[in-house]
């Protein structure tokens, strides 16, 4: 084989393998990062990884919330409708959080299946609601009963 073309083989190979290894490092770090979607009937039947950083949203239950007072912790239940799961979160509560709004927190699932979040994002208008928790109402049936950002339940 000619030098030359011997040398451009081996950068050509250089280059790919550089490459592959750029895309394995990026593919590793956005694997790490992702944060999946978990309804609360899926964290109730087991269906959410224990001790992962995962997203949970749905309907803060009405008379849920329970704050301790001397500290900033925090306890509520979240419903899709079928289901609660009960989300304990220590910090300062976003100013639009509410009982009977949609949520969606970041957090890891407990031993109990308890949600312990780091981060509770509340909707940021009336008429928003996460398209996750729109999605797990509609799919329980429960997003015929809330209308304009309160809850109506089925009599």
């Amino acid at each position: 084989m000619n030098p030359l073309r011997k040398k451009r083989l081996f950068i050509v190979l250089a280059i790919l393998a550089g490459v592959g290894i750029a895309v394995a490092l990026a593919l590793s770090a956005l694997q790490q990062n992702i944060n999946l979607f978990y309804t609360p009937s899926q964290i109730a039947a087991g269906e959410a990884p224990e001790g992962t950083r995962i997203r949970a949203g749905g309907l803060v239950e009405e008379g849920s919330v329970q704050r301790t007072n001397d500290s900033l912790s925090v306890a509520f239940r979240v419903t899709d409708g079928a289901e609660t799961v009960t989300i304990t979160y220590q910090g300062i509560l976003p100013d639009l959080f509410r009982e009977g709004q949609g949520i969606v927190a970041l957090g890891r699932v407990n031993a109990d299946g308890v949600l312990v979040a780091d981060e509770v994002l509340a909707k940021h208008d009336e008429n928003y609601m996460p398209p996750e928790v729109t999605q797990a109402l509609e799919k329980s049936g429960m997003m015929k009963h809330y209308e304009g950002g309160k809850q109506e339940y089925a009599k």
